[in-house]
């Protein structure tokens, strides 16, 4: 997905927790991302088997066009800083 390139797409789905941890984990940082939820967006869940090896695994995050599956907040935040540390926010 192109448009990913840029920016931090977190794809997640209600149900998860893992999800719901790590968002919340975000919250208190000034990350910027965008939410995509798999169960809603067929073409989400198509590019989360693409990385997950056939799985839906969530959360899958997108760092600017580098996939991480099911990544701690610590593991997200270190690639931002590596790749695209604009989206850290000031």
């Amino acid at each position: 997905m192109d448009e990913e390139r840029d920016e931090i797409v977190i794809y997640w789905r209600p149900d998860c927790m893992f999800c719901l941890d790590l968002l919340l984990r975000l919250k208190f940082t000034r990350l910027r991302y965008r939410k995509v939820n798999i169960r809603t967006d067929p073409r989400a869940r198509a590019f989360v088997r693409s990385v997950a090896a056939g799985n839906e695994t969530v959360p899958t995050v997108v760092v600017a066009g580098r996939a991480l599956v099911n990544p701690s907040k610590r593991q997200l935040i270190e690639a931002v800083r590596a790749y695209a540390p604009h989206a850290l926010g000031a």
